[in-house]
């Protein structure tokens, strides 16, 4: 969700039975992070922030009782794991070009000058995360807030140890809190959804894979297919931010906030105007000149744009498959509404 330079890592899982778990995957959280330059030649890039976390699944033991990851998977999400999943020894490159040590100087930087969020330490942001996991059948990771300015949050596992998430001071105060557990459940969405294994390769794109011997061919033959399934990995977990607050216009203004809000203009920012911005946006690119660019665009992007998270999101919210899950939930006595 914002653009600043904080590495995470987890285990590489996917949707499905358990698998052995890998060394480190990576996750960005909601901002778009544009890919290299589709370019023959192809170098490290250089970028001023990078932002990164992992994602990694640990259901609860009720998990097969309860709210399961199809139930809101975005079909593109679907689609584009079944892709990914068709290509051999995917897992095998980022446990060798991820190790242990990376894990420890990971795990080090992110919790070293962090607050540890407890039932006595902050119980307010503690409480959002605990009900969160609870509505999405999921076990709560620890969750730290640390000091920096760039409104971000991020989630990191380490193989064999419990997942946390990281939110930024800056993003705590830019948002209500009904709109930070939407945050907190976004991140928890992409641990509920396996999303970790797919994310190993796709970051070691964006971290100068191009760089090593005998594996540019394959970093620019991938690149494209994975930034396309990252994408709509995001349009999954803005449905597990959905579900969790079960109020379309909460996800909608953390897009709109974080596309170009701040703490002094957030009681004048209209969520119906940014949903309306956002049809203009798709009757804009509706031309096929438009529909080029649109397309030229997002491609190169890790995240969809803001405006089509918005609609993505206000169209799924009114739709009978939203009405159905609210429905098990209900049944399930999680239906706050």
């Amino acid at each position: 969700m914002g653009m600043a330079a904080s590495p995470a890592c987890a285990p590489g899982l996917i949707s499905g039975p358990t698998l052995p778990p890998q060394p480190v995957a990576f996750r960005c959280c909601w901002a778009a992070k544009p890919s290299s330059s589709s370019s023959t030649s192809r170098r490290p890039r250089r970028r001023r922030v990078l932002v990164l976390a992992a994602a990694s699944a640990r259901a609860s033991p009720a998990a097969a009782e309860g709210l399961d990851a199809d139930d809101f998977r975005h079909p593109l999400d679907k689609q584009n794991t079944l892709l990914l999943r068709a290509i051999p020894g995917l897992n095998d490159v980022g446990k060798a070009l991820l190790g242990p040590v990376s894990e420890q100087v990971m795990v080090l930087q992110n919790i070293g000058s962090s607050v540890l969020v407890s039932p006595n330490q902050l119980p307010d942001l503690h409480q959002l995360l605990v009900e969160a996991a609870k509505l999405l059948n999921t076990e709560a990771p620890d969750l730290y807030i640390r000091q920096n300015p760039v409104p971000n949050a991020y989630t990191l596992a380490i193989n064999g140890k419990k997942p946390f998430i990281v939110v930024h001071t800056s993003l705590v105060e830019l948002l209500t809190r009904k709109e930070l557990q939407a945050v907190l459940a976004h991140e928890l969405g992409h641990l509920k959804c396996d999303h970790g294994v797919w994310l190993t390769f796709a970051n070691i794109l964006t971290m100068g894979a191009y760089t090593v011997p005998g594996f540019g061919m394959v970093a620019g033959f991938m690149e494209e297919q994975l930034y396309r399934w990252l994408r709509a990995a995001e349009l999954t977990c803005d449905r597990a931010a959905l579900l969790v607050v079960q109020d379309p216009k909460v996800v909608i203004s953390v897009l709109m906030k974080l596309a170009g809000g701040c703490p002094s203009l957030a009681d004048q920012l209209n969520v119906d105007a940014f949903l309306e911005q956002a049809r203009s946006y798709d009757k804009a690119a509706s031309s096929p000149v438009g529909w080029y660019i649109r397309n030229a665009q997002t491609r190169e992007l890790s995240h969809p744009l803001p405006v089509m998270r918005a609609r993505e999101i206000d169209e799924w919210s009114r739709s009978q498959e939203y009405k159905t899950v609210m429905q098990k939930l209900l049944q399930m006595g999680l239906n706050k509404v």
